[in-house]
């Protein structure tokens, strides 16, 4: 065994901290691995003049404009053309699993994996209500299908990208991998990933996992009421946000006024009441019966279903998710203050299929969180996309573009074209193509900051370097000698194996990405000890690093459905752990086959 340097110390001290920081969840990946940076920089292992060249590392930069590409693509129509078209075709539940997986991992291939997933999601929860079936027997299989197809190609995951940058920093003579360098190995593992999925998988997902959006809805039946105004009120004259105030202190929500049988536009925040008004109030049962009471009002008792209270022409409901690095995410709605900017109201919160009751303004929302909001109809999905969720519904969905569907395919099939024949550079090509489509009208100017998830950019600029420092100070040998110990002696195939079964270890409790910038360098030196082609083990690395299905934190669209779908952290390993086997039974023969030692 080698002599641990300083250096090596420090490097090993910096990854474990980062990686159990991660595992905590306690701060945002891309802070972590920031500040991650920040401690290597300053002990010495990072030089100062390579600190943020990772920023600029075309892996970084391939990333981002993928995201604005997909959200073009998506903006534009044609997308959502095919999915609807294709949706349809599911008949009973193993077909309709078989072709939304079979849809999702096909456009994870030429599109973020998030974005296919959401794109999609809003579809499946409307085919679970309408079937009458819990939508945990479906998001799940969808949610692994999309990471699977994300395998296929070099834009189809952040894992594949950074792996055919390093290539192409460690063999210049063989440069980086290709647009389809993958799909070989890709296509074997996502087949045989959606057909387990499809006919096995869903049905090793516990029962009886119940979701928010089922039947049942958000259950706002007892916690909505009708107060009807006395002629001695001490209301009366005043407008309905003056009472702003005593709602507050009671922990409720004035949603409506009613007036003559007829409820006011909007949220009738400037108007005057009158005797006789219903105010329609949203709370608690206790909250409710307090602030009644104290106001003087009485009880009315609504005709109908009390939730046809919440909506009328210009006001409507939507359920949303909150996604990893949400503007949401860690704030309440009161600091946020969507009730004064935005005039939108939360009624109702459900954390992993159960809902959340009273306090709701003061609690902090969390990833996978699922929200309903009230508000205005037009203005509603501008401020979900503020708030960074996601609809639940295809009805939130932007609106579409379709007459520039044409436009924005073939801006993108040139992209593609021209990196693939080698005439561009693909940065170049994407980042040309993200601009077509701002000037094709296709991507607003406004929004195309947006579009890129940062959070992810961060966290890949950071970890760039502090791959390179692993390499620099000799702590990927170190690495590489502890698997080839393990291993004992055995054949290349045994350690190719190995490092996979690492690799998706890691990938399951820490970003796939940072899982990728991880590995690399290992795989780099595991091959030169064993003096064979590196390919093999940076092909298994990309595999290995995207397939992330034992956890609900390994892979962002994993932590997506875990509100939806009612999902537990402990119900994903039943799916996923035979999956994740028959993705390395498949992957190494294909691995061996085309990249061969």
């Amino acid at each position: 065994m080698e002599n641990i340097t300083s250096q090596q110390v420090i490097v090993f001290t910096v990854l474990g901290a980062i990686m159990a920081l991660l595992v905590w969840g306690r701060w945002r990946y891309d802070l972590v691995a920031f500040a991650g940076l920040l401690v290597a920089t300053i002990a010495g292992v990072v030089d100062k003049d390579d600190a943020f060249s990772g920023f600029g590392h075309p892996a970084t930069v391939v990333i981002a404009m993928v995201l604005i590409v997909s959200r073009g693509l998506s903006n534009a129509g044609a997308i959502d053309f095919v999915t609807r078209a294709v949706a349809g075709l599911a008949t009973n539940l193993t077909r309709h699993i078989f072709v939304m997986s079979g849809l999702a991992a096909a456009l994870s291939a030429v599109m973020n994996n998030v974005g296919a997933l959401a794109l999609l999601m809003p579809v499946d929860l409307q085919a679970a209500k309408k079937a009458k079936r819990s939508p945990a027997l479906t998001l799940m299989p969808l949610s692994f299908a999309s990471i699977l197809g994300g395998l296929v190609t070099l834009i189809g995951t952040p894992p594949n990208i950074i792996i055919a940058a390093v290539r192409g920093e460690e063999f210049p003579a063989k440069g980086a991998f290709s647009m389809f360098s993958f799909a070989p190995v890709g296509l074997a593992c996502a087949a045989a990933g959606v057909a387990f999925v499809a006919l096995v998988g869903w049905r090793l997902i516990p029962r009886g996992r119940s979701a928010p959006n089922d039947d049942k809805g958000f259950d706002l039946e007892d916690y909505l009421a009708e107060a009807k105004v006395p002629k001695e009120s001490a209301i009366i004259g005043k407008k309905v946000r003056e009472l702003d105030s005593d709602a507050s202190e009671y922990e409720i929500d004035i949603v409506g006024l009613v007036r003559r049988g007829t409820r006011l536009p909007g949220m009738a925040r400037h108007a005057e009441i009158r005797a006789g008004d219903l105010l329609v109030i949203e709370g608690g049962p206790e909250d409710l019966d307090r602030f009644i009471k104290t106001l003087g009002l009485t009880h009315a008792v609504a005709e109908g279903s009390k939730t046809k209270l919440l909506t009328n022409d210009d006001v409507s409901l939507i359920e949303v998710v909150v996604p990893p690095g949400a503007r949401a995410e860690g704030r309440s709605t009161m600091s946020l203050r969507l009730k004064y900017r935005f005039g939108v109201h939360l009624l109702g919160i459900a954390r992993q299929g159960e809902k959340i009751r009273g306090r709701l303004r003061h609690t902090q929302l969390t990833k996978g969180d699922v929200l309903l909001l009230q508000g205005n109809t037009n203005e509603l999905p501008d401020v979900v996309s503020w708030l960074g969720c996601l609809p639940l519904a295809t009805r939130a969905l932007p609106k579409l573009q379709s007459g520039k569907a044409l436009t924005a395919t073939i801006i993108f099939v040139t992209a593609i074209l021209m990196a693939s024949i080698g005439w561009l550079y693909l940065p170049v090509a994407l980042a040309a193509a993200a601009v077509a489509m701002v000037f094709a009208g296709i991507v607003p100017l406004r929004d195309i900051y947006t579009n890129v998830d940062w959070p992810v950019i961060v966290l890949i600029g950071s970890m760039i370097p502090i791959g390179q420092a692993m390499e620099n100070t000799g702590a990927t040998t170190l690495i590489s000698t502890g698997i080839l110990s393990l291993s004992q002696g055995s054949s290349p195939v045994v350690v190719l194996t190995l490092l996979m079964v690492v690799t998706m270890t890691l990938s399951d409790v820490m970003n796939n990405t940072a899982t990728a910038v991880v590995a690399a360098p290992i795989a780099i030196n595991l091959a030169d000890r064993l003096d064979v082609n590196a390919d093999p083990f940076l092909m298994a690395v990309a595999v290995a690093a995207s397939c992330a299905f034992l956890t609900p934190i390994g892979h962002k669209n994993n932590t997506l459905i875990l509100g939806p779908g009612g999902y537990r952290f402990g119900d994903y390993w039943r799916m996923g752990l035979p999956l994740e086997v028959i993705v390395i039974a498949v992957a190494i023969p294909m691995i061996l086959w085309i990249w061969p030692f």
